[in-house]
């Protein structure tokens, strides 16, 4: 079976278990075929862990859950160094925190304080830890998938800009159309009178398929001038002034070279799923949302007119040129 048929039969496994997000489902496995990280935020309710569950039920891989509070300390998610007795002797050795897996569902994880969001930093972006001056490597398949809510803010502790840069995506979840919602409940109905039955065991995504088809994405044919255009589009959140009057106003900082990285790798997976060999503009426009919300910096004037990062970047579609 083809690579790409794989990966769209998880698609559809997760589709049968999240009903309502189709959208969002999609941008979580382009961000597992870009090889990057998801903030999903949401209001509660709205399937964020039963996606990331989903997502792991299906994989060959380890599903490590962080539930992050405030009383969290980094040692409670690196690991420590601990001492035992072994043959008689006393030893140190390091014992891995749960921040050691495949899949990584950090659970609110702006309640947790700056310095264990900090611990998360070097994980995410290096895929390493180092304690007491060692250095512990992460595996092949490593993907932090984080979740937060936009409007409980007593009690928590907003993300620092360096961390967010590091997530691939912010996925944002809306409540599903009213037919979703109506079968949704019945398939938890069923869930729930079919528990403690055996059920059948999924047909899982082994990780060497999973980097085969990373492999895949690598050798997607991307044009210079589709370059220039994601250079443009991040160059365009920056330096606003002459080309659109309202982006100007509405624009304090923009997105880092990272962001035209990551728009570069999202746009690839992108295509490669939709079966192209090459990338497009299209595929570009289609994750610039997801891939740049969380890089900018809106001015005062911006959230004092209820402007949105929806709503610059769609404004900013529409200033930047495509190319011919």
């Amino acid at each position: 079976m083809a690579n790409r048929d794989r990966i769209l039969e998880l698609e559809a496994a997760m589709r049968q278990a999240v009903l309502g997000q189709d959208a969002v489902i999609r941008q979580v496995l382009l961000a597992l075929l870009a090889d990057g990280h998801v903030l999903l935020e949401s209001l509660p309710g709205l399937a964020k862990t039963r996606t990331v569950k989903a997502l792991a039920a299906h994989l060959q891989a380890d599903l490590s859950r962080i539930q992050f509070t405030p009383d969290l300390l980094p040692s409670d998610i690196t690991g420590a160094e601990v001492l035992h007795q072994q043959d008689g002797k006393s030893v140190i050795t390091f014992q891995r925190g749960p921040l050691f897996g495949n899949i990584i569902l950090a659970d609110e994880i702006n309640r947790a304080p700056a310095k264990v969001q900090a611990a998360l930093l070097e994980a995410m972006e290096e895929r390493q830890i180092t304690v007491a001056g060692d250095t512990h490597r992460m595996s092949a398949l490593y993907m932090v998938l984080a979740t937060q809510n936009p409007i409980e803010q007593e009690g928590t502790y907003p993300l620092p800009e360096a961390q967010m840069d590091r997530f691939l995506m912010k996925i944002v979840l809306d409540y599903p159309d009213a037919d979703s919602e109506t079968r949704m409940i019945a398939m938890l109905r069923g869930e729930t009178a079919a528990q403690g039955g055996a059920a059948a065991a999924p047909d899982l995504v082994s990780q060497d398929d999973l980097f085969a088809c990373r492999a895949e994405i690598a050798a997607i044919h991307v044009a210079p001038a589709l370059d220039r255009y994601i250079v443009d589009l991040v160059n365009a959140t920056r330096h606003p002034a002459g080309l659109d009057p309202d982006l100007e106003r509405w624009l304090q900082i923009g997105a880092s070279p990272r962001g035209g990285i990551a728009l570069d790798k999202a746009a690839r997976a992108h295509a490669w799923l939709a079966g192209q060999d090459f990338a497009s503009p299209d595929d570009v426009r289609a994750v610039l949302h997801p891939v740049l919300r969380h890089r900018l910096h809106l001015s005062y004037d911006a959230v004092a007119d209820g402007v949105n990062p929806e709503q610059v970047l769609d404004k900013l579609l529409d200033a930047v040129s495509v190319p011919v």
